[in-house]
């Protein structure tokens, strides 16, 4: 990724093993775009990334990891946190997305895109995906309690990383249906959308 934090590691060997991940992922992404996910197997990938399976398997240890993992979390936290406090939760989130968004390549938007409609076209990648959508709940309660002062348990704050969490898997499902469209945009609509749509 191109934003550096402090929350993340800028060390010269981190630097070039996320280069790595990023340049192996891109790999992967254009095969499952010409061979299709399924007929795509692990030591194709290796091989088209010019890597070891030994040095794919220690990044992506399953194939739908090519898919699903990604370096945002830490800078989608870290761009919340400096959000202006008179915000409200949602909006914080929205702010942190677009300050994120600001900062990588037209490459890795476009990757971000790809995953996003390998999910939405694959049963086994949205099957795999339940684990990483619990723990994305368990991250947006973490950051309003945070941000509310009140305690990650509290029923509002687990009612409102649902909400949010819900509100992303629609944008997906949107983007879907519309290729064409910015899938970080349509997320930052969805949840501005939120408060209205619950009061339906």
């Amino acid at each position: 990724m191109s934003l550096e934090t402090p929350s993340l590691p800028t060390g010269l060997r981190e630097r070039k093993r996320a280069k790595m991940r990023q340049d192996i992922q891109a790999v992967a992404l254009r095969l499952f775009q010409q061979q299709g996910y399924e007929a795509t197997t692990m030591e194709q990938v290796a091989d088209a990334a010019l890597v070891s399976a030994s040095t794919l398997y220690r990044h992506f240890p399953t194939k739908t990891d090519l898919v699903l993992r990604d370096e945002l979390d830490p800078l989608l936290d870290a761009a919340f946190a400096a959000q202006p406090p008179e915000l409200s939760t949602v909006q914080a989130m929205v702010g942190a997305m677009r300050e994120v968004v600001k900062h990588l390549s037209r490459d890795e938007v476009d990757g971000v895109k790809e995953r996003a409609q390998l999910f939405w076209g694959v049963p086994e990648l949205r099957a795999a995906a339940l684990g990483q959508l619990m723990d994305a709940m368990e991250q947006v309660a973490r950051l309003a309690a945070a941000r509310t002062g009140r305690d990650v348990v509290d029923p509002q704050i687990r009612a409102l990383s649902g909400a949010v969490v819900g509100a992303s898997i629609a944008a997906l499902a949107g983007v879907a249906d519309d290729p064409a469209a910015d899938i970080f945009e349509v997320a930052a609509s969805y949840l501005d959308h939120i408060e209205a749509a619950l009061r339906l």
